[in-house]
């Protein structure tokens, strides 16, 4: 590693500022000597955490349709947490413009954080057009985050049948409704009640209509729960108000509560899964499917992407190996005979 490197590392550990964001700066370039360093440090990660969840800070995901005040809501949660004493990081997703392919950031406007406390910092990260809700530089900043950080939130652009990449990266999905935003038939068409861990109906404060969203969202809860679309029991749906703070207490608990259910081998497994999953989308992004095709298929390339992950290398790493290897049976004149 080299001194560059080790002094942004070291200011990482420290949660000093300044390394902080120049580390998610080398996440968001594209450039190769960018992508070297960020896939040297999370190598590094990788071979001192290996695949001890317990080492890392706590992963939540917040998503939800516009408008049901999911950055208020990451405002209020992160906030409680520091209170409690621990350090909070939150990424904040925007949709990236189809015109200018920029994007507004506009999360921080409704997200108020002390600028000089050095255990709360916050990033904004655009999609930049992926269709599955998150951008490629989001899984390496939750997870360098989360060797830092207690407690990383992560809010999406919205929810939809195609925008569920949330569940790779967190620990516990949170899935925010708002009031009169259906009625229980609704909520079953909706497509994503099987993935969220957690479900809330924020701005409680409208009485009336909150008590009828959270009675809607049980019962949709507890009918699919009847026809065994949970292994276990259905999630816990509370009711909160970013506005004047009610519930977060409760969201706090039923957050606690699941991360103990799941317990250390559980986060280990899903995190495990969550970078498969990771893998498997860089490895279509930088070689498609005729890469994929090439090496036997897609069941072929998981297993030797899981084979790396195993090894102790990271997401980035293990498609960069795999990628070498692919480049050399192309290159070979019977490369169709002589498949990975």
């Amino acid at each position: 590693m080299t001194r560059d490197l080790k002094h942004v590392l070291a200011g990482l550990r420290a949660r000093d500022k300044a390394s902080v964001a120049q580390v998610l700066n080398w996440v968001e370039d594209r450039r190769f000597a960018a992508q070297s360093r960020v896939q040297e440090l999370l190598d590094r990660l990788c071979r001192e955490h290996g695949d001890g969840a317990e080492d890392e800070g706590l992963r939540i995901g917040l998503t939800g349709p516009p408008g049901v005040g999911k950055s208020s809501l990451v405002a209020r949660l992160g906030c409680a947490y520091r209170q409690a004493g621990r350090s909070v990081a939150v990424v904040a997703i925007d949709p990236t413009s189809v015109v200018s392919g920029g994007a507004l950031l506009g999360d921080r406007a409704r997200m108020e954080f002390d600028p000089r406390d050095r255990d709360c910092f916050m990033r904004s990260l655009s999609t930049r057009g992926h269709a599955g809700g998150l951008s490629y530089a989001v899984h390496s900043a939750v997870q360098i985050l989360a060797s830092a950080f207690d407690v990383v939130l992560v809010e999406t652009t919205g929810v939809g049948q195609n925008e569920t990449d949330i569940i790779h990266i967190a620990d516990t999905v949170v899935l925010v409704v708002q009031p009169g935003g259906g009625d229980t038939l609704q909520f079953l068409k909706a497509g994503v009640m099987e993935i969220p861990d957690l479900f809330v109906v924020n701005k409680a404060d409208e009485t009336k209509l909150a008590q009828r969203a959270l009675s809607d969202l049980k019962s949709a809860l507890h009918t699919l729960a009847a026809v065994g679309s949970f292994s276990g029991a259905p999630p816990q749906a509370i009711s909160t108000s970013a506005r004047h703070g009610d519930g977060i207490e409760d969201l706090m608990n039923a957050i606690s509560a699941h991360r103990e259910g799941l317990g250390d081998k559980g986060r280990s497994h899903r995190r495990q899964q969550g970078d498969l999953a990771w893998s498997f989308s860089l490895f279509l992004r930088d070689f498609g499917v005729f890469g994929m095709n090439q090496l036997g298929g897609q069941e072929v390339v998981k297993r030797l992407l899981h084979e790396g992950l195993v090894r102790g290398s990271s997401p980035p790493a293990v498609v960069d190996t795999l990628g070498s290897a692919l480049l050399r049976a192309i290159r070979d004149p019977d490369f169709q005979r002589h498949r990975v």
